[in-house]
């Protein structure tokens, strides 16, 4: 009934038609048909039209489809069966064909009676159907028979065909036989009629003997030559033919072979010829794919070279990039270094603006107080944190400590103390600002010159790791 092979693909192909079947299907219409079956068990039967769980149609139906799936490929069938049966529309939409059987419509329109004629005539055209398949097995029967009695035919021709290749092949012997005998016996005629003429000349002989004619006389022995001369000439005609007879067979035979490896020959020559053409069409494929791999190998070394061409062209690019980059990192040093000279410059601009300053308070510190000590002590203390502050704020190139020039400075204050006063010589005090403005001088002096120094080997330290990195990625690349 159905046109699937596979379980999954006939159930797959229900699915789409699934909701038409649980709306339209009443399942105690088709379940005693499923049981006769035998692929819907009574408890299944039992489970579907009473459980009370399932309270609607739909879903008794669901769960039958469900259950009819698990048998597989014969519930399928089955299932068909009873939608032809009983659902000729639906078994039209679901397959696409036409019901065979419509025993449904029947008992619908004429009631048992219908069904039961119905029945007769499906049983009627049954056993028609078995009668002429009966007849057809016989006939196949007859000619089964038929074709054994040619089979033995045949095989009976083909021993008698082996018989007379092996009589023919017997006979073949037997004739190469023959031939040897004849070939003796023409031998041994050849030599009794040699024997036999010997005999006659003897018997010629012993005639003559008797006759004893004169020996002397030369008409005798002119004959007793001519007849020795015939008797050599008939010892080499006979030897020539026999010679000739030999020649003969020996060149039938060669004819023979030649003939036979004629045909091998020209059955190897069309064998080699066949060969030849079969090798010369896999040069020529071999040809092509040469041409091909050819072409193939031209674009790679043209793309090889481009590829090196443009490597090339990254080399000079990079090599110019670090031309550059060493460059621009010279004159990276090179501004730094007039930075720092600029540094340097505007600390000594600023050392002498705080001397400008420390004057204008000395002067100021005079004019308010006599004693120069208090107002010393009080600019060196605010020069100290300005220098203190600078130097945070240069911080690596200095590398000092605040305390050197507070240290500097409390020397300086220690040499105008009155107890140092005895050991400067009692000098007056302008004597003692200008030392002092002196020595802060060379203190500022000093400490930009360090400063310079300092940023100096800083650049060139810079310029030697630059120089080696490039080396670096020189070597690298």
């Amino acid at each position: 009934m159905s046109d699937y092979e596979n379980e999954d693909e006939c159930w797959s192909a229900l699915e789409g038609f699934r909701v038409k079947l649980v709306a339209v299907i009443d399942p105690a219409r088709i379940t005693p048909y499923l049981r006769q079956c035998k692929v819907l068990h009574p408890d299944d039967e039992e489970q579907v039209l009473s459980d009370p769980s399932l309270v609607t149609r739909k879903r008794r139906v669901g769960v039958l489809l469900d259950i009819l799936q698990r048998t597989g490929h014969k519930g399928h069938v089955a299932f068909l069966e009873s939608l032809e049966l009983y659902y000729p529309q639906l078994y039209k939409k679901v397959t696409g064909k036409e019901p065979s059987r419509v025993f449904s419509m029947i008992i619908d329109a004429s009631g048992e009676s219908g069904l039961t004629q119905l029945l007769m005539s499906e049983v009627t055209k049954l056993q028609k159907k078995v009668q002429d398949l009966t007849a057809l097995l016989s006939s196949k029967d007859d000619f089964i028979k038929e074709l054994r009695v040619k089979d033995s035919l045949l095989r009976k021709h083909q021993e008698r065909v082996q018989r007379l290749k092996e009589d023919c092949e017997a006979c073949g012997r037997e004739l190469k036989r023959c031939k040897d005998e004849n070939y003796d016996l023409a031998m041994r005629l050849a030599r009794q009629s040699e024997e036999k003429g010997a005999a006659l000349m003897r018997n010629r002989d012993l005639q003559l003997e008797e006759a004893r004619p004169d020996k002397g006389s030369p008409y005798i022995q002119v004959l007793e030559e001519d007849w020795r001369q015939a008797l050599r000439d008939h010892q080499e005609q006979a030897t020539a033919i026999f010679t000739l007879r030999k020649d003969l067979r020996q060149s039938e035979a060669l004819r023979t072979r030649c003939s036979e490896e004629r045909e091998v020959f020209e059955l190897q020559c069309l064998a080699l010829r066949k060969d030849c053409k079969m090798y010369k069409d896999r040069i020529e494929a071999i040809l092509l794919q040469m041409e091909e791999v050819a072409i193939e190998r031209d674009q790679a070394m043209s793309s090889r070279e481009e590829l090196h061409a443009q490597y090339a062209r990254s080399l000079q690019d990079k090599d110019g990039l670090r031309k550059r980059v060493r460059e621009l990192s010279e004159r990276a040093d090179e501004l730094q270094l007039q930075l720092f000279q600029c540094e340097g410059r505007l600390l000594a601009a600023e050392g002498r603006l705080r001397q400008q300053q420390l004057e204008m308070l000395v002067l100021s510190s005079d004019l308010e107080d006599s004693s120069p000590r208090n107002s010393q002590e009080l600019s060196i203390p605010r020069d100290l944190e300005e220098d203190a502050q600078l130097s945070d704020k240069g911080g690596p190139p200095d590398r000092e400590s605040p305390e050197q020039p507070f240290e500097a400075m409390q020397k300086e204050r220690l040499s105008l103390t009155p107890n140092g006063a005895g050991l400067s010589g009692g000098e007056p005090p302008e004597k003692e600002r200008r030392r002092l403005k002196e020595s802060f001088e060379n203190y500022r002096r000093k400490r930009a010159l360090r400063k310079l120094q300092h940023g100096t080997r800083q650049g060139e330290v810079d310029w030697e790791n630059t120089t080696g990195s490039d080396n670096t990625d020189t070597e690298g690349s």
